[in-house]
């Protein structure tokens, strides 16, 4: 009996792993499982049943909490990228990409990385940009004499970017988990004035990191094209003549709604919640002023909606200047001409995105993304309610103690501990969706973590690498899978597989060096915000 009762935990853990492989939905999988082990434990007299009474205000309190508000960003930046995935962005960027760099040899692969680092940046949802431009460039690659197995291994690596470059929803749930995980591990040690680490901790610590990544991918693209050229040819000149027109149109309003939501978070202007809703009005502005098709004075909206984009611009520079705060006893000259300029900019802003709407349901594009929305973040806060349910009976039935004491009994310390860790993260992200694996995983090895001494943002940072190379390693890896469903019969899974290998290998090399030199992590946060 003592031997069931130690091995509780990790029965409960097999058994929800066993569920889920058999395809039940994930949210009621994680509940019921917890709930049936619950009774089990409470039968062999380990578990109170009190803890339930309990767990209804425990969600309510997480969900209502002012350090909780960092969770309406996920619907935010999830409406952001769906506006812009209807917005037809990546289209008009692979194609004046693909005209920019397509004489080079190597240029079409090139361009699918810059464009994947450039979605990534702004839609962050990695099945639709795998899809999107594995329908768009992997056709026109292999009609140019690229090899399927170089082709498409580079769509489905860029598309995997979504998961490190911010704003992402994986560091957005990572941060979230990682902030309790920090409080929690802090006053196990006695601390109870706990620093905290944030989204925008886990934003700037990313982004070198991502940087990095797309650097050494557009590198292995320049190698390959060297060594093998008909594996990577360059495409004719007489086509690849660049229209610097199409080419601005193509990369401004990305770039410019990119800098607008990571520099106000990273230049404290904004809480990557708010930041969140910048963009999500910025993306609004972008695909209301590309989807003109059903207006009878197509020109007129594209102005209005210019207009509120400007003015959404302004607002955000005109906090550089000004001191916008309301309510205070005394403000300046400057400041009360500042705050009129404001509330005129916000009415602008309001007409902008008014008939940006207007225009957008007039087209029958805002009721696709307002389903789509509420189909993601419906999924992410039930999985979040039943991965807490999950987390608590397993506590209950003394997992975390166990977990705790076989990560201590890894030889090597925090070192071995790391790697077990990141190896389960790993092997677990062939099977589950990182969202089991953040709301489930996270809690239970990051306290454990943290108290042997390793910094939150860089173990943030890692496990974030980690589960974007689970995403692209054969033979399961979603992204693979995602890039099946939409590549010609021709393109065998065999070369999907062999394409995806060197980029599986990049991935583990940056794992690699960002646990070697931690400051790729940690740097832009300390200058940032220390």
């Amino acid at each position: 009996m003592d031997l069931l009762i130690s091995l509780l935990p990790f029965l409960m853990f097999i058994a929800a792993f066993a569920a889920l492989l058999r395809g039940y939905p994930v949210a009621f999988t994680l509940a019921g499982v917890a709930i049936a082990f619950a009774l089990l434990g409470w039968w062999l007299g380990i578990f109170d049943p009190i803890h339930f009474r309990a767990f209804p205000q425990r969600i309510y309190g997480n969900m209502m909490e002012m350090d909780k508000q960092i969770l309406v960003a996920v619907p935010l930046f999830v409406f952001m990228g769906v506006m812009l995935e209807k917005s037809r962005v990546a289209e008009e960027l692979l194609e004046a990409m693909g005209t920019l760099f397509g004489t080079l040899r190597g240029g079409l692969g090139i361009s699918v990385v810059v464009v994947g680092a450039l979605l990534a940046a702004s839609t962050g949802i990695v099945g639709a940009t795998v899809v999107t431009m594995g329908l768009l460039s992997l056709p026109t690659m292999l009609k140019r004499g690229y090899s399927p197995a170089l082709a498409s291994g580079s769509i489905a690596a860029a598309g995997t970017l979504g998961q490190i470059i911010p704003p992402s929803i994986v560091l957005v749930l990572l941060g979230d988990q990682l902030s309790n995980a920090y409080q929690e591990a802090q006053r196990a040690q006695g601390i109870f004035a706990p620093d905290i680490v944030s989204v925008g901790d886990l934003f700037a610590g990313a982004l070198i990191p991502g940087l990095l990544l797309v650097a050494v991918y557009v590198g292995y693209q320049i190698v390959v094209a060297t060594l093998n050229p008909k594996a990577a040819p360059a495409a004719p000149a007489s086509e690849g003549a660049t229209d610097w027109g199409k080419l601005l149109h193509a990369l401004v309003p990305p770039l410019a709604l990119i800098v607008a939501v990571l520099g106000s978070i990273l230049g404290g202007l904004a809480t990557p919640t708010e930041a969140a809703a910048i963009g999500a009005v910025g993306a609004t502005f972008i695909a209301g002023v590309r989807n003109a098709g059903a207006d009878r004075n197509p020109r007129r909206g594209q102005i209005i909606s210019a207009l509120g984009a400007a003015a959404l611009v302004g607002l955000i520079a005109l906090t550089f200047f000004v001191d916008l705060r309301l309510g205070r006893e005394e403000a300046s000259g400057g400041d009360q001409v500042g705050m009129l300029l404001a509330w005129g900019l916000v009415g602008l802003l309001i007409l902008g995105a008014g008939w940006a709407l207007y225009r957008l349901k007039r087209n029958g594009v805002l009721d696709e993304v307002m389903t789509s929305t509420a189909r993601i973040s419906s999924m992410v806060f039930v999985i979040l309610i039943g991965a807490s349910l999950f987390s608590l009976i397993f506590r209950e039935l003394g997992g975390d103690a166990t977990v705790q004491a076989a990560l201590e009994a890894v030889p090597g310390g925090k070192w071995g501990a790391l790697l077990v860790v990141m190896a389960v993260m790993f092997v677990l992200g062939f099977f589950l969706d990182f969202i089991e694996i953040t709301f489930v995983v996270v809690p239970i090895v990051a306290p454990i973590l943290l108290m042997m001494g390793i910094d939150p943002v860089w173990l943030g940072v890692l496990m974030a690498l980690n589960l974007q190379t689970s995403f692209l390693t054969p033979p399961f890896g979603f992204a693979l899978f995602y890039l099946r469903g939409v590549a010609p019969p021709e393109v065998t899974t065999g070369a999907i597989y062999r394409g995806a290998a060197p980029f599986v290998a990049i991935q583990i090399v940056v794992i690699g060096l960002v646990a070697r030199l931690p400051w790729l992590a940690t740097a832009l946060p300390g200058l940032l915000y220390d």
